[in-house]
């Protein structure tokens, strides 16, 4: 069994790009048959860490709008 998968990559969720590159490092560290089918695999992890990072990237500026517009509300309070 493969852990290659024919999705693309930019429209998995952070969990599914996160879970099939979990699959992916296994497979790459049991050894596959062949350089290419290695080469296949080393390629869609690259993908998939690369998802995973925009996907993190993404929450961590969430997180950052939201405590800078929580800041925002409670200056603003505290000079009415």
């Amino acid at each position: 069994m493969s852990a290659l998968n024919d999705t693309p990559v930019d429209t998995l969720s952070f969990e599914a790009a996160r879970d099939e590159l979990v699959k992916v490092v296994a497979e790459l560290e049991q050894g596959s048959p062949t350089l290419e089918h290695s080469l296949a695999l080393w390629e869609r992890g690259e993908a998939l860490a690369a998802r995973c990072e925009e996907w993190l990237l993404g929450a961590k500026r969430r997180l950052e709008e939201a405590r800078a517009a929580s800041s925002t509300t409670e200056t603003s309070g505290a000079e009415s």
